[in-house]
């Protein structure tokens, strides 16, 4: 005879049911403590700094590292190639403008410059030729000239005293005639002689102004010759400090080659290099300070490159009043620059909070001082110093400041001294 076997209450189905259910509450029960603040650790104050919450002057600035540069460098390039044969001055030496550096040799040069001489000096000897062949010239058809004109007045005398005689009968028409036709013949001999003077005339003047302009240009090329050998010898083009000096001798340099460069004893100005993340904000005309031998000086941006290198671009400044005595080439100054005019605002001192929050909040202790817990902030502006706050914070209030990277996901802080 069958009979009902009863059901077990705890079967093994209900058994794996109840405990899915349970793992589900607990991770449900978890998540809730983790995210409402339950989540706490004990830390030692004197591990933390703790800064109040305060409210004051505040200006966005930002501080970089300056380079002193001087106001004006001077490159000096080959202005022709040839072998180094001798350096006059080192390093370092302070120049006067015109004093030789250094001096270098061009064989092909100095044979070009020889050539261009004795051009220059043939053309002359020719022109002096030329020039007394005119002359001598000129004095020959002068004498002819006065030839014509003694011979035009003896042809008139005697015509004008034919008219006469011929008027008295004293002689035939036959001997007048012939003394007319000389007079005639005489003036047409000193018109023609007038006209080859002033042709010879004119001649000679587009001669010599043709062998002047010839004699202009030779002489050009001569000089501009001299000056390329003169190039030979670099000296220096301002009064400045020679920094700079790559030549050795009997190296030897092609023209347009770097040979060093002369910065001016005139100034200073700072070349600074700035993250990208402000190019919008720098502009000409903004301010900087920075501290030397325990006095202020000022700074003021003078040009703003745009170009982004490796993520950042330079400014240059310019020194407000006098700079510091005692600065040199490629010293490095740290330059606070502002951003903004002064405002007031409330601040909280930077620190190492901010790495791990982004900002975004900030462990705020209780009034009592015992415990810290989160508190979501938003910050605004930044200098050195502090921080500008938006949101969540008030004059004050005490905050941990320092780096939270121990803390993970810790909801609050139980202070312990």
């Amino acid at each position: 005879m069958d009979r009902a076997i009863p059901k077990k209450f705890w079967s093994k189905k209900r058994i794996l049911t109840i405990s899915g259910i349970m793992a589900i509450l607990l991770l449900i029960i978890a998540s809730i403590y983790y995210t409402s603040g339950g989540s706490k650790q004990n830390v030692n104050t004197d591990r933390l700094t703790i800064s109040t919450v305060t409210k004051g002057s505040f200006q966005e600035s930002i501080t970089e590292n300056g380079i002193v540069l001087p106001l004006t460098t001077i490159y000096l390039d080959a202005q022709e190639g040839g072998r180094v044969e001798e350096k006059y001055v080192e390093e370092g030496s302070i120049m006067k403008r015109g004093q030789p550096i250094l001096r270098m040799s061009n064989t092909d040069l100095e044979l070009q410059l020889v050539d261009q001489q004795t051009n220059v000096y043939n053309l002359l000897t020719q022109m002096q030729i030329a020039r007394n062949a005119a002359q001598q010239n000129l004095i020959t058809n002068l004498n002819l000239m006065a030839d014509a004109e003694n011979n035009l007045k003896e042809a008139n005398r005697i015509y004008q005293l034919d008219q006469r005689l011929l008027a008295q009968k004293a002689i035939g028409y036959q001997e007048y005639q012939q003394a007319r036709n000389n007079y005639q013949y005489q003036e047409q001999k000193k018109k023609l002689m007038q006209k080859i003077l002033a042709q010879d005339s004119a001649m000679n003047t587009q001669q010599l102004n043709q062998a002047r302009q010839s004699s202009l240009g030779s002489k050009e090329s001569l000089r501009l010759m001299q000056e390329k050998v003169g190039d030979l010898i670099v000296k220096a083009p301002v009064d400045g400090e020679l920094t700079s000096l790559d030549a050795e001798i009997g190296e030897n340099k092609n023209k347009g080659d770097q040979l060093g460069q002369i910065d001016e004893l005139g100034g200073f100005k700072v070349k600074m290099d700035i993250d990208e993340h402000y190019l919008d904000r720098i502009v000409t005309g903004l301010t900087g300070t920075f501290s030397f031998a325990d006095t202020t000086y000022t700074l003021r941006i003078k040009k703003v490159y745009t170009q982004v290198t490796d993520g950042r671009f330079r400014v240059d400044m310019a020194f407000v009043g006098k700079s510091p005595i005692g600065l040199r080439r490629g010293q490095t100054l740290q330059i606070l620059l502002a951003l903004s005019d002064p405002k007031q605002a409330i601040l909280v001192p930077r620190g190492g909070f901010f790495e791990q929050t982004g900002g975004n909040w900030i462990f705020k202790l209780s009034k009592d001082g015992h415990t810290a817990y989160r508190t979501t902030i938003e910050l605004g502006s930044q200098n050195p110093d502090y921080y500008e706050v938006l949101q969540g914070l008030k004059p004050g209030d005490r905050v941990i400041t320092s780096g939270y990277e121990n803390f993970g996901n810790v909801q609050e802080l139980i202070l312990k001294n």
